[in-house]
């Protein structure tokens, strides 16, 4: 089974819901994992959500039926880098 990534961006000043920056799986999958790594992105491992998340277009915004997943993930991602 080959790895699947996606990555997510929001703009709370620009953007009314988070938007799909990429998907892929494989080598994809592991570039945009090796990109997050990088530049010391927090990255949250939920194979479900990914799995609907590749099915959106890249940079359109995610539909509401999944907001409540992804702000599961923005929390994680706010805690995980919360300056203590």
């Amino acid at each position: 089974m080959k790895k699947k990534a996606a990555a997510l961006r929001y703009d709370t000043s620009k953007e009314n819901a988070p938007r799909v920056l990429a998907s892929g799986e494989g080598e994809v999958a592991n570039n945009i994992i090796k990109i997050a790594q990088l530049n010391n992105l927090p990255i949250k491992e939920d194979a479900d959500l990914v799995e609907l998340l590749s099915k959106i277009e890249i940079d359109k915004e995610v539909p509401e039926a999944l907001y409540k997943a992804v702000a599961e993930v923005f929390s994680f991602i706010y805690k995980s880098t919360k300056k203590e």
